[in-house]
C-alpha cells in the first residue's frame, strides 16, 4: 500500500485528490496539511512514501517544506512531488533544488494522477511529460553554472557518466537500452549504482545532477 500525505492550504482541492487517490485498492491518504509547517511534522510522524505539497502554502510554502523533509535523514524515504498550477512556474526550479522529486500540475489527468503516484513512491518520478526537457533546461540555465566540479563525478566511469547524461536528457530506462544497444536490465542497474555513488534520492536529482555537473548542456547534447 501506498501511503500518501496531502498538503494544501484549499481544504476543497485536498478533498478532490484524496477523493481519486483513495479509489484505488493500492494507494490511501494517511494525512492532510493545511501549512508547510504541518506537513513537515506529519512526514516526520506518519512516514508517507509520498509527500504531495503545494507550492504556495502560508507558514511554509512548499519549497521550505520540500528542504526541510529533505534534510531529515529520517525522511529518506518520504518522495515530495510538489503541486503547482503553471508548467513553469518559477517556484518549480527552486523546488528541484531543494529536493522535490518532481512536480504534477493541479489540472492532471485523474488516472495520470494515480499513476504518478505509483511512479514516484518507485522512486523513478521526474516531472510532467509535456514539460519535463523544456522545464530542466530552464531550470538549469538560470544559475550560472558553478565554477567547481560537483562533488561525485569523479566516483562515475565512464559508461555511468554516459548513462547519467542520458537519464539528464529525459530518457527512460529502456530509451537508455535501446541507444546504447544493452539490456533494460543493465541500464538499471547503470542508474542505481550512479545513484548510489552520487548520493542522490531518485532520477530527478540525477538530472539535476547531470545538467549542474556540464554532462549535459542546455540546448545541446551530451
Amino acid at each position: 500500500m501506498i501511503r500518501v500525505l496531502l498538503a494544501d492550504d484549499q481544504p476543497l482541492i485536498r478533498a478532490g485528490f484524496k477523493a481519486l487517490l483513495e479509489l484505488t485498492d493500492d494507494i490511501c491518504v494517511v494525512g492532510e496539511a493545511g501549512d508547510g509547517a504541518q506537513a513537515v511534522e506529519l512526514a516526520r510522524r506518519l512516514l508517507p512514501d509520498v509527500a504531495l505539497l503545494d507550492v504556495r502554502m502560508p507558514l511554509l510554502d512548499g519549497i521550505q517544506a520540500t528542504r526541510r523533509i529533505g534534510a531529515d535523514p529520517e525522511l529518506d524515504g518520504v518522495r515530495v512531488v510538489i503541486l503547482t498550477n503553471y508548467a513553469l512556474d518559477e517556484y518549480v526550479f527552486a523546488a528541484l533544488r531543494a529536493g522535490a522529486s518532481g512536480f504534477l500540475l493541479k489540472d492532471i489527468e485523474p488516472a495520470d494522477l494515480l499513476q504518478s503516484v505509483r511512479v514516484a513512491a518507485r522512486g523513478d518520478a521526474l516531472l510532467s511529460p509535456s514539460v519535463t526537457r523544456r522545464l530542466i533546461e530552464e531550470y538549469v540555465s538560470t544559475p550560472p553554472r558553478p565554477a567547481a566540479v560537483p562533488a561525485g563525478l569523479e566516483r562515475l566511469t565512464g559508461r555511468e557518466r554516459e548513462i547519467v547524461a542520458l537519464v539528464g536528457r529525459g530518457m527512460s530506462n529502456e530509451e537508455i537500452a535501446e541507444q546504447l544497444v544493452i539490456s533494460g536490465a543493465t541500464a538499471k542497474t547503470h542508474v542505481s549504482r550512479s545513484m548510489g555513488k552520487l548520493g542522490v534520492r531518485d532520477r530527478a536529482q540525477l538530472v539535476v545532477f547531470a545538467y549542474e555537473s556540464g554532462l549535459v548542456v542546455p540546448g545541446g547534447h551530451a
